[in-house]
């Protein structure tokens, strides 16, 4: 008998991160979460093998508290997921577009639908979570109420999906990160290799600029670089980096040796094949 595994993720069944969790193996049984921590606290508390964590939105940008959370997780990751952001208009069965009044989501998918709502003259109602608002729609028994989300959450939570694709940007999308207690050792061949870690620099001039030097002399393509406070300091910077490559390769190893030389801390987060973007 095999036992399936377990993958956590923030949020109801039928939120974006339980899609783009079945998006990357749609055999694994899901663990929701209430929070980010308790998603990652699932996977070291051996409840969970892996853990679906949105990063950043091509729309609105990272994460808030990701950079925290990931460095300090004792979790490595190996696996990206991008899950294009596709918005239904959710209703009980037997709704008409001229019975409805209200649409119930997350404030930022409100958002992203402002075109259609005003269209339709419906009324904007934050809620919780994109897949709780689905939930609760159901249990009111009320056409004039709709709620925002995935088509999966109107499959679990018996709605219909009375508008497909009502988002105004077509090409939003959300990227996630898989996290595992183990280091991925086995790469897909036909795909490159990234690699994350954060760092922090020698408090000297041009610390920054002279740890850079290293990957563009060894031509090692950094791919993103983001810096953040610690701890609520304006003085104390950390750097997320994401760089192609793999820390066993000469290239990135001559690299890393000089980043070494001008920081006080490096941390590696996990090196993993490039994903894809769903529909593109």
């Amino acid at each position: 008998m095999t036992i399936s595994k377990k993958i956590s993720f923030q949020g109801e069944l039928g939120a974006y991160s339980h899609q783009a969790c079945h998006q990357y193996d749609s055999e694994m049984s899901v663990l929701p979460c209430k929070t980010f921590e308790d998603a990652i606290e699932a996977v070291v508390q051996k409840k969970a093998d892996l853990a679906m964590l949105p990063v950043e939105n091509s729309t609105y940008g990272r994460v808030p508290d990701m950079h925290r959370l990931l460095p300090n997780s004792n979790l490595h990751i190996v696996g990206e997921e991008f899950v294009r952001v596709k918005i239904n208009l959710l209703t009980i069965p037997g709704t008409k577009m001229g019975d409805l009044r209200t649409a119930k989501s997350h404030a930022v998918l409100l958002g992203q639908c402002q075109g259609f709502l005003r269209k339709h003259n419906l009324e904007s109602i934050s809620w919780g979570d994109t897949a709780g608002a689905a939930m609760h729609v159901s249990t009111l028994k009320d056409n004039s109420v709709a709620a925002l989300g995935t088509a999966l959450a109107g499959k679990i939570y018996g709605l219909t999906t009375l508008k497909e694709e009502i988002e105004d940007n077509k090409h939003n999308a959300t990227r996630f990160v898989i996290m595992s207690r183990k280091k991925k050792e086995k790469f897909e061949k036909n795909k490159k290799i990234k690699t994350c870690f954060v760092f922090r620099v020698r408090n000297i001039p041009a610390a920054l600029y002279k740890a850079m030097g290293g990957f563009a002399t060894n031509g090692v393509n950094m791919v993103r670089l983001e810096s953040y406070m610690l701890d609520g300091s304006f003085t104390a910077t950390q750097f997320f980096a994401e760089i192609e490559g793999h820390p066993d390769d000469d290239n990135v190893k001559l690299a890393l040796d000089e980043l070494s030389y001008y920081s006080t801390y490096i941390k590696m987060l996990g090196s993993f094949s490039t994903g894809h973007e769903e529909g593109n």
